[in-house]
């Protein structure tokens, strides 16, 4: 390999690195967008055609990758305490004596941080590269999310050697921070959710919460989430003598941290702080509820120790929240991309902090219930780091009140609207229903389904908009020139994404199972489904105690199956797959013999030579299964890295262990 391409693609990587700090730390940008995308998209086609020099901190690293099958559960070095609330300056005041007190000082000295509304997360740098990524959870064990935390274009892959020197070059130090979403990209979020018919998200603090646990990594670069970081560890411990300190070496390590933090002398420094950024809040770009307040020495904090959940050295002071009273005109039910229906009370517009409330989502008929909320009754509204407000509680009850009843008619397509035992939220059954035609039909086109490449949103939303498809099914009845006058579109393509279409006839009845997107019917549902039943037809007609023999299928999934199939448009889409040449039949096979034939196994923790979907497809070739939780009915558990409370749990059943080497072992 030329030594001039490889010096050509790291400093491509260097120079996009470089952009990339500007652009999204520190708001400098010194190019255009366009002139940005061109220099990603060189280092793209060359790593693309040179695969062998792909890495995995290049830049281009941020935004690709499978989708995750789940986020394995990791224990926290140090545990990642909350932080007790206040909510008065008295309480601050009592705060701020006990804190003197316990460290024997007249005064101390206070850092003042915004309190981020968001996500807490913790990452790890091994060698100066992104190691690994892992939420908050409990505080003592958290999600890994790493491929999506790389898609944050503010945190840094790679961190150069010469700016590790000011904090010791450690081979491993560890930051913590809050992930969240802006009020920009909250709004863009939201009106690209309204654009495909999909519920908008509730605030920005739901949404980023959310987004870091979407299981594909594209869907977290598209709604650009960011990150500021406030806490810096190697070996556990805080590596300068003042919290202000730290907050500085992070800057310098290339890290996002707000700038509006404070070093305050006293309570009364405190009081300004407070009263300035409440008054202030409202021009930020992103949600704060409060102040955060933390001893600048470092070096007192395990003297002043902690609870069992908070920290005696930091508390957060909490906002009042801003609220208003309306009344509620109406409440009509909206349905969202999966079918779900969402009560919405429609109100008279009312000024809460500054922004004019006309809609206020219900959530769901529980919390209908548990406010007693009638249409015509005066309500409280509050927006506490909220952009949506939510209903407190009723003030007044309206003596001519109307009671709301969630419709048993889906108010989009009238398809049958059902409510799953155990759960509060009521669906549309009904698998064309326009409200979440365009979801269907990605779900349907996607790589583990029916795998029609070319099928992407773009030209999903035209074939939906123009009539052109109303159902899975209109996939199949599609002409040349149909597709050639869309947009983006000629003859050449048009013909390829026919061609797609039409493998897609072969997929199998397991894959086109999936497809349908039936509710808690995954993969492996649908494969177990498939090779017991050998039909969709038998499936549609079978019982709930038939539909329970199944492997792995149980109570719900069968009333999820059984509702399905119940609505007279599901059968109708069959009947028009079956036209279109779909098989709904398969050949029953026999199942694989290997050493693991008949055996279950649970995976927990990282392993070192395969991917957790590679371990699952080599097992199950032997003639395993892979399940994903552990029961006493579990033969084996392998346990890599890290491994999380299945592990603690098969100690517990006494389940015989494997480690990497030995599960390749067993599988030779």
């Amino acid at each position: 390999m030329p030594k001039s391409l490889r010096d050509e693609i790291e400093k491509l990587r260097e120079e996009i690195r470089r952009h990339e700090h500007l652009y999204y730390v520190k708001n400098e940008p010194e190019i255009s967008d366009a002139e940005f995308d061109r220099l990603m998209r060189r280092l793209a086609g060359l790593e693309r055609d040179h695969p062998e020099l792909a890495s995995p901190d290049s830049p281009t690293a941020r935004v690709g990758g499978a989708p995750a099958l789940e986020f394995p559960t990791v224990r926290h070095s140090i545990p990642m305490l909350s932080l007790d609330n206040t909510y008065s300056i008295e309480e601050l005041a009592d705060w701020d004596r006990r804190a003197r007190e316990l460290a024997g000082r007249e005064s101390l000295d206070y850092v003042a941080e915004l309190k981020l509304d968001g996500l807490s997360i913790s990452l790890l740098y091994e060698d100066g590269r992104l190691a690994r990524g892992v939420t908050r959870g409990d505080g003592i064990e958290g999600e890994e999310v790493t491929a999506n935390v790389k898609t944050i274009r503010s945190v840094p892959l790679r961190i150069a050697p010469d700016k590790l020197r000011p904090i010791g070059s450690p081979r491993r130090f560890e930051v913590r921070g809050e992930v969240l979403m802006t009020l920009a990209s909250f709004r863009q979020a939201n009106a690209d959710r309204e654009a495909a018919g999909e519920p908008r998200f509730a605030n920005p603090r739901n949404a980023a919460a959310g987004t870091m646990r979407q299981l594909d990594p594209k869907i977290v670069a598209a709604r650009r989430l960011d990150l500021f970081l406030y806490f810096l560890f190697v070996d556990g411990r805080v590596p300068f003598p003042k919290h202000s300190e730290a907050l500085a070496a992070l800057a310098h390590l290339g890290f996002k941290v707000n700038p509006h933090y404070r070093v305050v002398h006293s309570l009364e420094g405190l009081k300004d702080y407070l009263a300035e950024f409440e008054t202030r809040r409202d021009k930020l770009d992103y949600e704060i509820d409060g102040i955060v307040v933390k001893v600048n020495d470092t070096r007192l904090w395990d003297e002043l120790g902690s609870t069992a959940k908070s920290p005696r050295w930091a508390i957060a002071y909490k906002y009042p929240a801003r609220q208003a009273t309306t009344r509620v005109l109406d409440i009509r039910a909206q349905v969202g991309r999966t079918g779900t229906l969402t009560p919405v009370a429609d109100l008279e517009p009312v000024d809460v902090g500054g922004v004019t409330v006309s809609h206020a989502t219900l959530h769901n008929m529980d919390e209908i219930e548990r406010l007693k909320l009638n249409i015509g009754d005066t309500i409280l509204l509050q927006r506490a780091g909220e952009v949506i407000p939510q209903v407190v509680k009723v003030v007044r009850s309206a003596p001519d009140g109307r009671p709301f009843h969630m419709p048993s008619r889906c108010p989009v397509c009238g398809g049958d609207v059902r409510r799953a035992p155990g759960e509060v939220a009521y669906r549309c059954v009904n698998a064309a229903c326009p409200a979440q035609l365009k979801e269907s039909l990605l779900h349907f086109a996607a790589r583990r389904a029916m795998d029609i490449d070319g099928l992407g949103e773009a030209l999903v939303d035209q074939l939906v908009d123009k009539g052109l498809v109303r159902d899975a099914a209109d996939l199949y009845r599609l002409t040349r020139d149909q597709l050639a006058g869309l947009d983006r579109m000629a003859q050449k393509s048009a013909q390829n994404l026919l061609d797609q279409i039409e493998a897609s006839k072969k997929a199998g009845l397991a894959r086109l199972l999936f497809a349908l997107g039936i509710r808690y019917v995954g993969e492996r549902t649908a494969q177990f489904l498939a090779a017991h039943f050998a039909s969709l037809d038998r499936i549609a007609q079978a019982s709930l105690d038939e539909l329970c023999e199944v492997e792995e299928v149980g109570p719900k999934i069968a009333s999820s199956l059984a509702d399905f199939f119940a609505e007279k448009r599901n059968r109708a889409l069959l009947e028009k797959l079956r036209r279109a040449g779909l098989p709904l039949e398969q050949h029953a096979a026999r199942p694989p013999a290997g050493k693991l034939r008949g055996r279950r196994l649970v995976l927990t923790g990282a392993l070192s030579t395969l991917s957790r979907a590679e371990a699952a497809r080599l097992i199950e070739q032997a003639g395993g299964r892979v399940t994903s939780s552990v029961s006493a009915e579990t033969d084996f558990v392998v346990v890599g890295a890290e491994p999380g409370a299945k592990l603690r749990k098969a100690r517990a059943l006494g389940i015989p262990t494997l480690n990497e080497t030995e599960l390749l072992n067993l599988l030779k």
